[in-house]
């Protein structure tokens, strides 16, 4: 991505507005699509504009870029700067910006065939760590997608525009053709090629959107995570995905939250399970241990009983995680682990040979001569 002029790229200058940029990118990419554009070179040169328009169109690549004339990283279709989303999910598959202007042309529709009114769904993975699920989140999605046309309203017609009836098919979505053969007239009919198969044409189409009243565009969406959300569950935000044609029904965005694995907490349905280390006098006689829990700024205190075992569970009830869109919490789970000491002093070895004594266990008396000097020194 260095030694690119993306301002010369896309025709603006650089102190060109978004809005500008926005509308350079729309030109410059219906003008280079390889569906519309056959030169040798227009792949490649479109493949430069989404690249420039990926960088030029994000805040902090454009600063980036204007101080040191690259950004880090790959461009990633457009989505690189977003690490919290995952777009593998939208139409079934991974996608970017040329992908957008295949479905643009033609409303993705070759050879003829219907074009779909309705605008598709489209779905993302959104990355969240266990504490933003367990207070709450609003996130902010950037995606590109079919969206309405701001010029037209999503009409798709100019000023003085309407729909009327295709003069190709005269209304019926349909064309018929008769082909003459041995056997005598074959009639045939196929979806109309001008309206595809819609019935309708615009008599005056808007410019910016080619009469279908919604245009390639990156959309910015904030989403509001609720508390206590599991992984695989999934958000639907109304409206959000690909827009409709003419102003048609627009699909959804499908959030699916991802939760990535914490270093000390690992969930279990609404309880949480962690691990808490305490030595064999705590062990033995029992004890009241502190515990950093998963709330911010949040100490949970875990009462050790008398004679506790390793591995034993200690639960801590309504410590765990959020419940979902409620104000409970479960439980949590704290599994302990006995910490015994490698270097005792004399004193200490003296008070656990008595101990052993008491209890009837053998134990190893044999003492390095290291270990001797080292009880002579302390």
């Amino acid at each position: 991505m260095a030694n690119k002029d993306y301002y010369q790229i896309l025709g603006v200058s650089k102190d060109a507005t978004e809005d500008e940029i926005k509308k350079a990118f729309r030109k410059k990419a219906r003008e280079l699509h390889p569906d519309v554009n056959q030169a040798p070179d227009a792949e490649e040169r479109c493949k430069e504009v989404t690249e420039a328009y990926d960088v030029l169109s994000d805040s902090q690549k454009r600063a980036q870029y204007d101080r040191f004339g690259t950004v880090g990283g790959p461009s990633g279709g457009g989505y690189g700067g977003y690490q919290s989303v995952d777009f593998s999910d939208i139409f079934g598959g991974g996608f970017g910006m040329g992908d957008i202007f295949s479905s643009f042309f033609g409303g993705g529709a070759p050879g003829g065939a219907r074009v779909r009114r309705e605008g598709r769904d489209m779905g993302v993975g959104l990355r969240l760590t266990l504490e933003e699920v367990a207070t709450g989140v609003a996130k902010e999605i950037v995606y590109d997608r079919l969206a309405p046309c701001e010029e037209c309203g999503g009409t798709g017609a100019a000023n003085g525009g309407k729909s009327v009836d295709c003069p190709s098919c005269h209304g019926t979505g349909r064309v018929v053709t008769v082909q003459r053969t041995f056997l005598g007239d074959v009639q045939s009919a196929t979806t109309c090629p001008d309206c595809h198969g819609v019935g309708k044409v615009i008599d005056n189409p808007c410019p910016e959107c080619d009469g279908q009243g919604r245009v390639p565009d990156r959309c910015r969406v904030t989403v509001d995570i609720p508390k206590g959300i599991r992984d695989g569950q999934q958000l639907r935000l109304v409206g959000y995905g690909e827009a409709g044609l003419n102003g048609a029904t627009a699909g959804n965005l499908i959030v699916t939250a991802r939760i990535e694995d914490h270093e000390y907490f690992k969930r279990d349905g609404d309880n949480l399970r962690t691990r808490a280390s305490i030595s064999i006098a705590q062990a033995a006689l029992g004890a009241d241990i502190n515990i950093s829990g998963i709330m911010p700024g949040e100490i949970v205190s875990v009462h050790i009983p008398e004679g506790c075992q390793a591995e034993q569970v200690i639960k801590v009830r309504g410590k765990g995680m959020p419940k979902f869109r409620s104000e409970t919490r479960g439980d949590l789970l704290v599994h302990i682990e006995i910490v015994v000491p490698k270097n005792l002093t004399r004193r200490q070895r003296e008070l656990l040979e008595q101990l052993a004594a008491e209890l009837g266990d053998g134990v190893s008396s044999k003492r390095t001569p290291f270990q001797r000097l080292r009880d002579v020194l302390s």
